[in-house]
């Protein structure tokens, strides 16, 4: 098992990883709008949600991954009128190879947050070839 760290505050504040990777599955924690370099958030929700994705493509990135391997998404968003705005959003990043998905309700712990997203990827070949047949 390995784990994936961005460094950010929040991680280590709370303790946990940006992700973990185990075997063949990249378990990707909750991930929001936060460019995490300069801990600045946009108040636009969709900006947010590029920036998550961006957050989660360079995680997945450091766990030779893309998202074309994801297999899961939920989405986690204060406010239920923001989803129609988002969709679009989603779908720009994994319309071509969609996952399973989850959109839900929820309070965020900070109210700038306007989307969270929590992703798993399958690792493609994970295992290194040892031949035979």
């Amino acid at each position: 098992m390995r784990r994936i760290s961005t460094n950010s505050p929040f991680e280590k504040a709370a303790g946990y990883s940006r992700a973990v990777v185990d075997d063949d599955y990249v378990y990707v924690s909750g991930t929001t709008g936060f460019d995490y370099e300069t801990m600045t958030i946009s108040n636009d929700v969709t900006e947010q949600a590029h920036q998550a994705f961006r957050n989660i493509a360079r995680t997945l990135a450091a766990a030779r991954c893309s998202f074309t391997d994801l297999v899961r998404v939920v989405y986690y968003m204060p406010e239920r009128d923001d989803f129609s705005a988002l969709a679009p959003v989603f779908k720009q990043y994994l319309g071509p190879n969609p996952p399973a998905a989850t959109a839900l309700v929820a309070n965020l712990i900070d109210p700038r947050i306007r989307i969270e997203i929590e992703a798993t990827a399958r690792r493609p070949n994970p295992k290194p070839n040892t031949g035979g047949s």
